[in-house]
């Protein structure tokens, strides 16, 4: 298998393992123990025990979240993938009382790959639409 096969394989992995069915467990198998993420509004993400507390909060706030996969490209170390990202805000997030209302937006991540695992990546998503979509006021600062 390739390096670009065993790539897509292990994002299709942590799609469906870990944001999809909530197994935190496979999280050191898909993510490098120095993993950062940078995030749509601006935040870092690092190391593997603060993504396990991201995925419990979005969980919370969000039970049916799901990701589908709608496109999937990788050369060599990079990857992009494009999915269809949806959910209920059923439970309280960040302070903020669910609305329950649903979602359904497009988010983008460039990842740079290490030995099949997610290293660094850098999320785009269109937050104001989520936030309309959810009736929540969007932060100011």
């Amino acid at each position: 298998m390739s390096v670009e096969e065993i790539n897509k394989e292990s994002i299709r992995r942590c799609t469906e393992e870990v944001f999809n069915k909530g197994n935190l467990s496979v999280i050191p198998e898909v993510l490098a123990s120095e993993f950062i993420e940078h995030t749509p509004d601006g935040q870092v993400i690092q190391g593997l025990e603060s993504v396990k507390r991201m995925v419990e909060m979005s969980l919370k706030a969000f039970p049916d979240m799901h990701y589908t996969i709608e496109d999937l490209f990788a050369e060599g170390d990079k990857l992009a993938v494009r999915y269809t990202y949806t959910g209920t805000f059923k439970g309280e997030m960040m302070g903020i009382a669910p609305t329950g209302k649903t979602f359904s937006i497009s988010v983008t991540y460039l990842c740079h790959m290490e030995d099949g695992k997610q290293k660094e990546v850098w999320g785009y998503t269109d937050m104001l639409t989520w936030y309309k979509q959810l009736n929540i006021t969007p932060p100011t600062s």
